[in-house]
């Protein structure tokens, strides 16, 4: 992963995810950009996107972000209301 611009700091990064976690819904970049206690460089806070998604923390669709870290309590729950399907093996 090659980060444009400016690197962020690991408090930055703790501090988006912190953010991320306490919001009730899976927000749109622009919504976590404003939940955030203290302003982040626009290029700065998509290179931790950019991170925590190479990390396996959050998922991106262009429109929303999941957080996919194990203590999502969202995501276990959509887990358990979703269907399983067998694999063909």
């Amino acid at each position: 992963m090659k980060l444009k611009g400016h690197s962020p700091t690991l408090d930055t990064i703790l501090m988006v995810e912190k953010a991320l976690l306490e919001m009730g819904e899976y927000p749109t970049k622009k919504a976590l950009r404003d939940k955030l206690p203290k302003q982040v460089e626009y290029q700065t806070f998509n290179n931790v996107l950019e991170y925590l998604e190479a990390s396996g923390k959050i998922m991106y669709n262009g429109r929303s972000i999941i957080y996919t870290e194990v203590n999502n309590e969202k995501l276990k729950d959509l887990i358990k209301m979703g269907t399983i399907i067998a694999s063909q093996e």
